[in-house]
Parts: C-alpha cells; structure tokens; sequence
C-alpha cells in the first residue's frame, strides 16, 4: 500500500509546502505598481511644494492644465529669487556692521541713541514702509525692525540708510501678504515699540 502511495504521489507531481510556498511565494510588487507608487508619491511631493509658493498656480485660473515642467520651473524661480534676495541681505548687512572692533565700548552711547530714536510705520496699501530715526551706532533696531516685519508676514524688499550729522534714517519698504490698512501698521508700529524699550533695557 506504502509503495502504491509513493508511486501516486510521484504520478500526480510533487507539491510544496505551504511554508515554502509563502518563503518563495512574497515576490516583489511588480514594475506597474512600483511606477504607480512612484507617480503618487512625486504628485503629492509636488501638491505640497506648490502650497508653499505664494500665488501658486493652483489657485489661479487654467491651472489644472499647466504642465508639470512648468510648475516646477516656477517653484525654481521662486527659490532661486529667495536666495538672491538673502544675499543681497547678508551684504547689506555686512555694510551696515561696519568694521570689527567698534562694538566695545558702545554700550552707553548706543543707549543714549536708542532712547533718542524715532519709529514711524507708513500704510503704502499693499505695502509698509518703516522709518527709524537714531544715532548712527544704533543699528540694533534697524535689524529689530526687520525681524518684526518678516514675523507679521512681510517681505522686505529694500532697506536703505542715510547719515546726516549725527542723525541716522533707516528706511524698510516691506510688502504685506494680507494687507489691513491702517490695523497692520499700527500693529507693527506697536512691536517695534516694544523692542525698543526692550532694547533699552538691555542698554
């Protein structure tokens, strides 16, 4: 009977164990699901970088039909913008530091410059334009006041300065993402205030 089975069995075909089956068995998802997943993947990447431009082309008109080159050609221009702006940044910095080794023995002559300083914020509509009067080794505020703008949402788009006598204008025009009129003068106005008297605290 054992003998009739084997030969049965060797008719029929040898079959493999389930445990075999399922090591030999998990194949790699084949090419079609791997390239789906791959498209997926590379659509929502793009969906999210698009948010993070202003005016992104999804929210304008015909915006369904612009190809994908396109709108990652606009998101290159974009950043490539950014990082031309923060350099001019860094060097218009640079300039306003002045030399090393002016900044010892500062500390009560800037003070004196903070406490005889003046802010005024100006509403340009879709814009700000920030004007600080202080002595010319005060250029603390003139960093303040940008930090203030680009946390209220703002772009700052040039930044100037002038000496005359023993008076320093700094001159910001910022452009504003959600203008508000006069509110978001005032607003910006009233932080700026406040890092002032901070900063004459620390004086």
């Amino acid at each position: 009977m054992e003998t009739n089975a084997a030969a049965a069995a060797g008719r029929a075909g040898w079959n493999p164990s389930p445990q075999m089956e399922s090591s030999h068995g998990s194949t790699r998802p084949d090419r079609k699901t791997v390239e789906k997943n791959r498209r997926i993947q590379m659509k929502a990447l793009c969906s999210k970088l698009e948010s993070l431009l202003p005016n992104s082309p999804t929210s304008r008109e015909g915006a369904s039909t612009l190809p994908l080159p396109d709108r990652l050609d606009e998101a290159v221009n974009y950043i490539k913008g950014l990082q031309g702006r923060l350099e001019r940044m860094k060097e218009r910095k640079k300039q306003l530091m002045g030399s090393e080794g002016t900044s010892r023995g500062m500390g009560s002559e800037m003070g004196k410059g903070m406490r005889s300083s003046h802010i005024e914020v100006q509403d340009l509509g879709p814009g700000l334009r920030v004007v600080q009067i202080s002595s010319p080794v005060d250029r603390l505020l003139f960093y303040e006041a940008i930090r203030v703008l680009e946390e209220e949402g703002g772009a700052v788009l040039n930044a100037n300065f002038s000496v005359v006598g023993d008076k320093a204008f700094h001159i910001i025009h910022s452009m504003v993402a959600d203008p508000r009129g006069a509110s978001e003068a005032s607003k910006v106005l009233e932080r700026l205030q406040k890092a002032c008297n901070q900063c004459w605290r620390c004086c």
